[in-house]
């Protein structure tokens, strides 16, 4: 370097010097980004001030500082950083130059640029009243605001979180008004963690002008006197790995205990950022646990970057929830959405929405932690893969005891430190007793479960907890818990096991006792039901044929609802076939069975057998009751009135008399529709009582039929009852969540009101029903609510005959005729293949 190339020296020739000797060491040249990192260094600007002017994420700056720092300690021969470059530059110049002809007037212009430097430095670092937000900083004013009321009281604050949450962004933006910044970066692997002594000696050095001392006690009483003067802020970044599982220093480095102890005492603030909790006993820290940024800031973001957020809005909103407004994968996804799709953020998401982890920088924000936990804590990191089989969709939220299912081979009493671990690192969420993985967290957990012999375990295990976990139904968040056992045994394809988890019978408020399956479609939860049902039902061995016939039967009763009911009768005749080959393949084994010296007591048991044998009944009465009700619905009453006699003759003074009282009313309400009133009166009266008497309580077993008797007896002209008919299944379900009883109650209870003459209250509940019915895709029972609204609508002919000049608003707003909702239930009714309701509704027309 001569001295004509020198001249007044600047800031490049120090890089230009740098450049030099890295290209001597390693034939390369200094990068651009390697340029910007010494020279925004030597000025003592931050690594997140140099990412904003070079246009890199902050961690790839680190990275890149790491790297060079170590290539220049190399060839200079001793340790370089980021605080100690300048001087270190310097010095090695000068002595370089000392010789050469003109060196004097180098040194001087050297001595030059240090005192520029030095005022500058002193310039920005002038103490104002609050922190001065960079145009990049968003979302974070309340934090800063926090972290300043922390301040107030606490020495040494934890900004805590896990990766790319946003620690170090905040900590170093809130340090920036203070007069004196003092930052450490903690190596990444433990290794390579510079002794505290070391630090300590560099802070004394470079920013105090005082030699540290041989003793350490000696050298941090100077640094401590050093500290009382000046508003001083001392920035540890990424303490993490020099933590052990306990969350205290590791023995190699317990002295920076002592150090923070020191730090304690003075009036300096110290921030500390750490995705683990720091946890030593001697020392006083608060814990701040930093929040991942609000929905406007990505917004923000993705917008200053150019990205269109307008339309996709509803794309960006699910973005932000799955990765939990961490900062850095905001960058990350911002940079993807402009590199690979243009800024098209709905295809992006598109495309990657399955896979949060895709991008390897995402995986990195999460990953390095759980490798760390597997070191350090291999209990917690069995139990936090094991989390991942948890789908925290219906149930977002686990209690502790779920977390206890899968610690089976954990001793009970370290169940507490498991937990305390996972979230001391960041790793689980909790709040007032809820816990949950970020979907971010849960990727990673279910990548590494998915391969280990944990995964049918904890699957199992999860299984039996929520299976063990609901004991009664009482409402949908009920019905949602027991199905969790269903979608982990179904994880698994143990198809057999999933299910018996939707035959499983639990008690209600109404004392039923029925199948998880039953339950679904009775809550109004019809899709959810078809889904789980036909996901298993292909893959039943045929051991269990008496569990395929009741799967059968109940699928039936949900494509009915839903108006497939063609389909629902091939269900139940399934049903009737695969009990019909049930029956001879129990004869076959009872007659070999008798004819066997060796049968077994258990065999002989006629208690089981009992047992059996009324379930099979049950199967088989309960089939042909249901291609009753089905049969009603497709208006073909004498395959309906068929159906209901069969059931009577096989259930009628047996053990399952219930189901003939069913029958019978069925049959009655078939009766009146023929125009049979003598008959339908006297079989409606007979059962009657059996339905309305009996407490409150009682009713909801009987809702559906019910309304049935509501609709018979409404059908012959008995208002009072009908209407006492319809009220109580109405109470009855809403009380029990059944939907569609409440729906059909509704439908009965307007056509009341339009016989009666108040055509206001009928068009009021008509309405209510068809909502409810779009609500729970019930088709059939749609069609019959348009028909009968259409039906009541003609009956008041004009609505200003109505209101006088007051018309239906409802109706006036959606400007539909009685012809409209006609059309409507032929419409619905023709999807539906039942040609003889079309016919009904076309003859009631014209008669009209």
């Amino acid at each position: 370097m001569s001295q004509g190339s020198v001249g007044v020296m600047k800031i490049e020739t120090a890089i230009e010097y740098a450049d030099q000797l890295l290209y001597e060491r390693t034939g390369k040249h200094l990068s651009d980004l390697q340029s910007d990192i010494i020279h925004h260094s030597w000025q003592g600007q931050t690594y997140s001030q140099v990412a904003n002017v070079a246009g890199y994420s902050e961690g790839h700056v680190k990275d890149v500082a790491s790297q060079l720092w170590k290539l220049l300690s190399d060839a200079l021969g001793e340790r370089i950083t980021k605080g100690n470059l300048r001087s270190r530059l310097i010095n090695r110049i000068k002595r370089t130059l000392k010789s050469a002809p003109g060196g004097a007037t180098v040194i001087a212009s050297i001595r030059s640029v240090q005192a520029q430097c030095s005022e500058a430095q002193r310039t920005q670092s002038e103490p104002v009243s609050e922190p001065v937000m960079a145009p990049s900083f968003l979302g974070r004013q309340q934090a800063v605001q926090t972290l300043q009321s922390l301040t107030k009281v606490h020495h040494l604050v934890v900004i805590q979180g896990e990766g790319g949450i946003g620690k170090t962004t905040l900590a170093q933006q809130y340090a920036q008004p203070f007069d004196r910044v003092l930052e450490l970066l903690m190596a990444k692997e433990a290794d390579n963690i510079t002794p505290v002594e070391s630090v300590v000696h560099e802070w004394l050095r470079h920013y105090f002008n005082e030699e540290p001392a041989q003793d350490f006690g000696v050298t941090l009483a100077r640094l401590k006197h050093h500290l009382q003067g000046g508003r001083t802020c001392i920035l540890i970044d990424n303490l993490e790995p020099a933590l052990d599982g306990n969350g205290q220093f590791i023995a190699a480095h317990r002295t920076y205990v002592e150090l923070l102890r020191i730090l304690a005492s003075t009036p300096v603030t110290v921030l500390i950022t750490s995705r683990d909790r720091l946890c030593e006993p001697g020392l006083k820290v608060h814990h701040y646990r930093l929040p991942g940024l609000a929905f406007d800031a990505w917004k923000q973001y993705f917008a200053g970057q150019g990205v269109d957020t307008a339309k996709p809005v509803e794309t960006l909103q699910a973005m932000h929830r799955a990765y939990g407004g961490n900062a850095k994968a905001m960058e990350i996804l911002c940079a993807a959405t402009l590199e690979d799709f243009e800024g098209d953020l709905s295809g992006y998401w598109q495309e990657n929405g399955t896979d949060l982890l895709g991008a390897a920088d995402l995986r990195n924000l999460v990953s390095s932690q759980v490798n760390r936990l597997q070191t350090l804590d291999a209990d917690a990191y069995r139990v936090f893969c094991r989390l991942g089989c948890y789908r925290y969709q219906d149930q977002p939220g686990l209690k502790a005891a779920a977390i206890a299912a899968l610690m089976w081979d954990v001793p009970p009493g370290a169940h507490r430190q498991v937990l305390g671990s996972l979230r001391d690192r960041s790793l689980l969420e909790g709040r007032r007793g809820t816990y949950w993985l970020h979907p971010v967290s849960r990727a990673e957990a279910i990548a590494r479960l998915r391969g280990s012999e944990d995964w049918p375990l904890a699957n199992r295990a999860a299984a039996k907890y929520w299976s063990e976990h609901v004991l009664s139904i009482t409402s949908v968040e009920d019905v949602l818990c027991a199905l969790e056992s269903y979608h982990h045994l179904l994880a698994i394809k143990d198809y057999d096991a999933a299910a018996a988890v939707l035959l499983k019978s639990r008690h209600n408020q109404w004392r039923q006792f029925l199948p998880l399956a039953s339950s679904l479609y009775r809550m109004g939860l019809l899709q959810p039901a078809i889904d789980a049902i036909t996901q298993v039902l292909p893959h039943m061995q045929n051991g269990v044929r008496k569990g395929r016939s009741e799967l059968h039967n109940i699928l039936g009763d949900v494509y009915w609802i839903t108006g497939d009911i063609h389909r629902a009768i091939a269900c139940q005749q399934q049903t009737l076939s695969d009990l019909s080959v049930q029956s001879s393949e129990a004869v076959q084994s009872s007659e070999t069975a008798q004819s066997s010296k060796a049968q077994s007591s258990k065999d002989r048991d006629p208690e089981a057998q009992g047992r059996v044998a009324y379930y099979l009944k049950m199967l088989k009465v309960d089939a042909y009751l249901s291609i009753g009700l089905y049969s009603i619905d497709l208006w073909d009453l004498a395959q309906a009135a068929g159906q209901f006699e069969q059931v009577i003759r096989l259930a009628e003074g047996s053990a399952h008399q219930a189901w003939a009282d069913k029958a019978t009313v069925g049959l009655a309400l078939v009766r009146a529709y023929q125009g049979q009133a003598d008959e339908a009166i006297a079989l409606a009266n007979s059962v009657a009582e059996r339905f309305t008497a009996g407490p409150d309580d009682e009713h909801g077993r009987h809702a559906y039929f019910l309304q049935l008797l509501g609709q018979t007896f409404g059908q012959l002209g008995a208002l009072e009852k009908a209407q006492a008919c319809y009220e109580r299944a109405i109470a009855s379900a809403e009380a029990g969540h059944y939907v569609q009883v409440k729906a059909k109650a509704l439908t009965g209870l307007a056509t009341l009101r339009r016989a009666q003459g108040d055509v206001l209250e009928a068009l009021a509940l008509h309405h209510q029903s068809v909502a409810l019915c779009q609500q729970i895709g019930a088709t059939c029972d749609l069609a019959e609510a348009y028909f009968q609204l259409g039906l009541t609508i003609e009956s008041a002919g004009e609505f200003t005959d109505l209101h006088g000049n007051n018309r239906c608003q409802r109706c006036q707003s959606e400007k539909i005729s009685q012809t409209a909702y006609f059309e409507q239930a032929i419409a619905l009714f023709t999807s539906i293949y039942a040609p003889h309701q079309v016919g009904r509704i076309r003859s009631s027309t014209v008669t009209g």
